[in-house]
């Protein structure tokens, strides 16, 4: 059997998910998990590709060293009102922030 090798990894977040799926539904019919997996983003993902784009933008134009891809994306899709919300995201990550990056965050994602 040969082997897999992952040559790129890209965070996503659910309405990139969701466009991404829409795209295959197009072509192929979903499997079983494909069908919950875009019920699921159908409930969760309200905001429009273009606002998620733009967030995306000005998330990483803060240049917060510590706050990677994964960071920005998993922010995106919860959108943390305050501050302490963002910290509760990010310590499952193990990431700390300074409180100015924390508040530039809440202030982008408002």
């Amino acid at each position: 059997m040969p082997e897999i090798e992952v040559i790129q990894e890209t965070p996503l977040t659910m309405v990139e998910i969701k466009e991404k799926l829409e795209k295959v539904k197009k072509n192929h019919e979903l499997g079983f998990r494909a069908v919950k997996a875009v019920e699921y983003l159908n409930t969760f993902s309200k905001r429009k590709p273009q606002e998620v784009d733009e967030l995306k933008k000005k998330l990483k134009a803060l240049d917060i060293l510590r706050l990677k891809d994964s960071h920005i994306s998993k922010m995106i899709d919860f959108n943390p009102k305050d501050e302490e919300s963002v910290k509760l995201l990010l310590a499952s990550e193990n990431v700390t922030l300074k409180q100015e990056d924390v508040q530039k965050v809440v202030e982008c994602l408002r």
